[in-house]
């Protein structure tokens, strides 16, 4: 009795067990009956026919990520990169990806190793490092239109790491090195034209300067002179008519012709005592003559006067 007890409860729980199904929330589940596709059990509680009905496959509906193992690929430029990535994809048709592949996971891998392959061989190394955004999505593109018949959906494609092998690693120090020795080069050239230039600006502002101050100075000169000679003008002019006004005076004359002799005396006086021999001037007897008359015109204006 209890042995066939015990068989009958082992025998109710195994049908218990294969009578109901219970799907978590992030997963679907396809069902098959005698080895063909029955249905695809969504989240939650389900109740299938015994030993009929089988759970054949479960499938991850969250996004998933899948890491690229690293590979040497050659760029346009014939150069050997190793490069690694992450791709980023979700299933969308769990029959699809049932039926459609053995193994989506491992054939997304695999396209996307081929796909990058073909993709970093369009471009040079240095574009390979400029451009990821751009590789990115052509990769995605392309695996995405693969993979569509395996209800799989690629949401997106990441580059980790490009590296160059050790040689070109070498090669491309020694070429870096070389440019900033030209940089550094250019730099300084252009720092030294620039000082040459404001060099050379500074002494053509100066020469400018000094030139204007010359310009000005002369000027200035010109016009003092200038304004010094009207003034002499106006005051000989102003003295000659006093003197005129003078003349026409009774004595004036006499007065006008005084003031040249003594003017006559004096420059005498400073050449014969600064001359090294008797200097004598050559008319005398004029001399005399006009002292003579001076004296007449003298003694008149003086009667003239007493008169």
């Amino acid at each position: 009795m209890l042995t066939a007890l015990t068989v009958f409860i082992l025998l109710a729980g195994i049908i218990l067990y294969k009578l109901m199904v219970i799907v978590p929330m992030r997963q679907q589940c396809v069902l098959e009956r005698f080895g063909n596709f029955k249905a695809v059990l969504e989240p939650g509680f389900h109740i299938v026919v015994p030993f009929l009905d089988k759970v054949a496959y479960r499938h991850e509906m969250r996004e998933q990520v899948l890491d690229i193992p690293a590979q040497m690929c050659i760029t346009k430029d014939n150069i050997q990169v190793a490069v690694d990535g992450l791709i980023y994809l979700k299933v969308m048709d769990a029959k699809r990806a049932s039926y459609g592949i053995g193994d989506y996971r491992v054939a997304s891998v695999n396209l996307a190793q081929t796909t990058m392959r073909s993709e970093i061989g369009k471009l040079t190394l240095g574009d390979t490092f400029y451009e990821r955004d751009k590789l990115n999505e052509s990769i995605v593109r392309e695996i995405d239109k693969a993979s569509d018949p395996w209800g799989i959906k690629v949401l997106r494609y990441e580059l980790k790491n490009i590296t160059p092998s050790p040689e070109v690693v070498h090669t491309l120090e020694k070429q870096m090195e070389a440019e900033r020795a030209k940089r550094a080069e250019i730099t300084l050239a252009k720092a030294e034209r620039e000082s040459k230039i404001l060099i050379s600006e500074g002494h053509r502002q100066e020469a400018i300067n000094i030139s204007e101050g010359e310009k000005q100075k002369r000027i200035n000169e010109s016009i003092g002179r200038a304004r010094e000679i009207e003034i002499l003008a106006a005051a000989s002019a102003e003295g000659l008519t006093k003197v005129a006004r003078a003349i026409q005076k009774p004595g004036g004359e006499a007065a006008v012709k005084m003031r040249l002799v003594e003017e006559f005396l004096e420059k005498m006086g400073k050449v014969m005592q600064e001359a090294d021999v008797s200097v004598l001037p050559a008319d005398l007897a004029n001399l005399k003559g006009i002292l003579a008359s001076i004296n007449q015109n003298v003694s008149s204006t003086t009667l003239r006067g007493e008169g």
